[in-house]
């Protein structure tokens, strides 16, 4: 974003991607907090592994047909309108939770979250890539993205963890986490600039007036965009089955206690707090498929490990961070860079609602319920051979990616 001398204004691109970093973490906190209190919660509302997996699923669905429509909406309206409004919403639900009296209340009370945030997520990702410096996306994008498992799985588990050990209080949890939210929709607001369609700096800006319809058509038509729906759908199935189902894992079959649980589950943000902002980085200058490719497969491997551990607290720590944190690399890219630099500006938003849009729907919709099931039929151990199979999925797709044009600019 350049100023009136054209000149790059760098202080206005670092305070945006603080803000919108700390917005993303905040996201973050208030979908995963339920997982680390799940225990608890379970034993207190009478709740099963099903309810988990359903709590996780509608959420996602809920994500995913926000992010659709609102990634269309804000390329129109601007990126405040809805960035604003919707980090407010979802930190009322998150503190709204801790009044839930059973599973019906916590189900409507997600769904209006996952809505919040799904619409929250494509503006944030074009927000982030316009206020960013066209050398500096990848960078800026990993930094922005690690915002939700640097606050919502490294700080978040440990946070709630010990509050739950102080008080004894779910409930107080929920109320906790959602305070943060409220202050930060004003600092956005009295910082953020309002843009719309000039994430691609190469070209001219067209308004996106052809309509939501037209639009969806466009974006869709491109190759890498429909790649990239099949990529996050894998992805985000394996990522939300782990993340939903590994506290309950380690507490329940492992014989872990709530401490240790706390501390292991961090691994998921700490790993991807080095993966994302070096492998999104990185990937500026090798290329997103290779860096996307290879985040896959080592994702898988280090699975492979988690699930074959006995209760050893620092390795499960270090194979979990391995996994989730190269994981998250993939989705950061595949969301960001690749998406963007592969539609054209005036449809960027809109693009990257679509991934994300269809990716949470199938993939995080459809994936947390179906392991619900598993673990309650033939127990919590064997879930995350789902998670697995996602993963070498992701990786067969990556491979038919056509390296973005504008990627290949920057690089030089």
């Amino acid at each position: 974003m350049s100023n009136r001398a054209g000149a790059w204004d760098v202080k206005y691109e670092w305070r945006a991607i603080a803000l919108l970093t700390l917005a993303f973490g905040l996201v973050g906190l208030d979908r995963f907090a339920i997982n680390f209190m799940f225990p608890a919660v379970m034993k207190d509302l009478n709740l099963t592994y099903q309810d988990l997996g359903n709590l996780s699923s509608v959420l996602a669905i809920a994500w995913g047909v926000a992010s659709i429509y609102a990634g269309s909406l804000s390329d129109r309206l601007g990126r405040r309108k809805v960035l604003i409004p919707t980090v407010l919403i979802f930190s009322a639900m998150s503190g709204f939770s801790g009044l839930a009296t059973g599973i019906g209340s916590l189900l409507v009370l997600r769904i209006v979250m996952g809505a919040a945030e799904g619409a929250f997520m494509p503006a944030s990702i074009a927000a982030t890539i316009e206020a960013s410096k066209p050398s500096r996306r990848g960078f800026d994008f990993g930094v922005q993205q690690n915002g939700l498992p640097l606050i919502g799985l490294a700080a978040g588990p440990i946070i709630v963890t010990q509050i739950l050990e102080a008080t004894g209080s779910w409930r107080m949890g929920f109320v906790l986490v959602a305070v943060p939210g409220f202050i930060l929709a004003l600092l956005m607001y009295l910082v953020l600039r309002d843009t719309q369609g000039t994430a691609g700096a190469a070209e001219p800006v067209a308004a996106a007036a052809d309509g939501d319809k037209a639009s969806w058509r466009r974006a869709l038509a491109i190759r890498n965009v429909m790649l990239a729906c099949l990529v996050l759908l894998f992805m985000s199935a394996a990522l939300n089955v782990l993340i939903a189902m590994t506290p309950s894992y380690l507490v329940n079959y492992l014989k872990i206690e709530t401490g240790q649980m706390g501390f292991i589950v961090s691994a998921s943000g700490f790993g991807a707090l080095i993966g994302g902002t070096t492998l999104p980085a990185l990937s500026d200058r090798l290329g997103r498929k290779p860096i996307m490719l290879a985040c896959s497969l080592v994702a898988a491997a280090a699975l492979w490990g988690f699930m074959t551990l006995p209760a050893n607290p620092l390795m499960l720590f270090l194979l979990l961070a391995i996994s989730t944190g190269v994981a998250f690399s993939v989705i950061f890219i595949n969301n960001g860079p690749l998406t963007v630099e592969s539609a054209p500006a005036a449809i960027a938003s809109t693009a990257v609602g679509l991934v994300v849009g269809i990716g949470e729907i199938v993939g995080g919709g459809i994936a947390p319920s179906l392991a619900g099931y598993i673990a309650n039929h033939y127990g919590i151990q064997n879930v995350f051979g789902l998670s697995l199979g996602c993963f070498l999925a992701g990786a067969v797709v990556i491979l038919f990616i056509k390296e973005p044009a504008r990627a290949t600019t920057n690089r030089s």
